[in-house]
């Protein structure tokens, strides 16, 4: 049984949501034409990501709604609807008691909603982080799985996803050019090159193709996807982001680690591919699980006392 798949890249406008919900219906109808049966878009895509660090926790909360319920959560449903088909974005939420969350919403044709909240959030104070995964049945015949950008960077994010039964993983990003605190992974791109890349487009794609973007996601992102059993729809923003440029690189890698289709451009960009889901029983990653030795993984449930909340291990030094 094969599964069309559409992974998204797209530059989004920072604290615009009408603007931003123009451009998803636009990709999605797109992606719907060409027979998508589940279109990702990218993280927080619908209310902008890099600038929120900057607001005030009053700010942040104007740009939440509730999930479902809330006017975005409702576009995407019509969406879904319309297109018969899933319908993936990501917001900042507002939860009935009054926290915030990172959440990336799963909007399906009956009407169904089930949402992520990012388990490792460090954007703003006012955001918390979620403490539950994701897995959902679907009306495809198979089940999906959802972590948010840096929870894909924990391994063990992606085993438990994987021993829920995720077949396919959606990995909403906002990466790519970031200042990280990593001597040698990503760094920072001048916006002057991604405003400018119509005069000189080969020096973005350098930067965005090179080890600040698609170099450094293929360093571990196929290692999720081979070595836990599972397809993975990896979609991301492009262009400047406040002070950041992200890299897009949006691609669809099979269960054996094998990118199936991914984005040429620095520009919107949609990636189409037939997700075959009997690749699944026998592949390498879930034939690995089926010898874990549990007993042996006690210390991985263990403090080790050096751990960081996600904002500390993503903004600070480590010098432990």
């Amino acid at each position: 049984m094969t599964i069309p798949i559409a992974s998204v890249q797209f530059h989004h406008h920072p604290g615009d949501k009408a603007r931003n919900l123009q451009q998803i219906e636009r990709l999605c109808e797109s992606a719907a034409q060409r027979g998508a049966a589940v279109v990702a878009f990218p993280e927080m895509c619908i209310t902008g990501y890099w600038h929120v660090r900057r607001l005030s926790d009053q700010q942040v909360r104007e740009l939440a709604e509730p999930v479902p319920g809330g006017p975005a959560t409702g576009r995407l449903q019509r969406l879904a609807e319309r297109h018969r088909c899933i319908v993936a974005a990501g917001l900042i939420e507002v939860a009935d008691d009054g926290r915030l969350f990172n959440t990336y919403v799963l909007a399906h044709p009956d009407g169904r909603v089930d949402s992520h909240r990012k388990l490792h959030c460090f954007i703003h104070p006012a955001i918390s982080s979620g403490d539950t995964y994701t897995v959902v049945d679907t009306h495809l015949g198979c089940k999906l799985g959802v972590l948010i950008c840096y929870d894909n960077n924990i391994v063990e994010n992606a085993r438990i996803t994987a021993m829920m039964g995720a077949d396919i993983l959606l990995a909403p990003h906002q990466t790519g050019g970031c200042d990280s605190k990593s001597p040698c992974a990503m760094g920072t791109i001048d916006p002057e090159l991604w405003r400018n890349r119509h005069q000189d487009p080969e020096a973005i794609r350098a930067e965005c193709f090179g080890p600040k973007g698609r170099e450094w996601l293929l360093r571990w992102l196929p290692a999720r996807a081979h070595d836990n059993g599972m397809f993975v729809v990896f979609s991301n923003g492009i262009g400047v982001d406040d002070d950041e440029v992200r890299t897009g690189n949006a691609m669809i890698i099979d269960c054996y680690g094998r990118i199936m289709a991914e984005a040429e451009s620095v520009e919107d960009e949609i990636v189409h591919a037939e997700i075959d889901l009997g690749l699944l029983k026998n592949c390498t990653g879930r034939r690995w699980m089926r010898g874990r030795r549990p007993e042996l993984y006690t210390p991985l449930g263990t403090p080790t006392g050096r751990e960081l909340d996600p904002r500390a291990a993503r903004f600070e030094e480590n010098t432990a």
